[in-house]
């Protein structure tokens, strides 16, 4: 019987969440200084709000299971959470290239299935 330990020690220290097709990926270390640098990249300067945002996403997705779901039912958790801010308008104030693409991004998530979608006019 082959010893499992070499596949324990390649994970050891990883954090793996299951994607919307049940595969494990790997969530890269975090942080507000990496997202404002990941910012920068989408031209877009972190204020509260951001990280609001962020942390919510990055809540949602690794310790409520959001890890599973698509793009429309993300973006429907982050409508329904920032409703009183403005909901989905708000959220594309903050984040014009998609609060799910381009938020996921910036928080260092994976891309959710259906993110960008050319048939409804998103862009990469």
């Amino acid at each position: 019987m082959a010893n499992p330990a070499p596949i324990l020690a390649a994970l050891q220290g990883k954090q793996l969440i299951p994607n919307h097709y049940g595969d494990l990926v790997e969530i890269d270390e975090w942080s507000h200084d990496i997202a404002r640098k990941l910012a920068q990249e989408e031209d877009i300067e972190l204020t509260a709000a951001h990280f609001d945002v962020l942390d919510y996403l990055r809540d949602y997705v690794i310790n409520q299971g959001g890890s599973r779901e698509d793009a429309q039912k993300i973006l429907l958790a982050l409508e329904h959470h920032f409703a009183d801010k403005g909901g989905n308008r708000w959220l594309y104030t903050l984040f014009p290239g998609g609060p799910v693409h381009q938020g996921m991004k910036i928080a260092g998530l994976p891309e959710a299935p259906h993110a960008v979608d050319p048939s409804f006019g998103s862009v990469r």
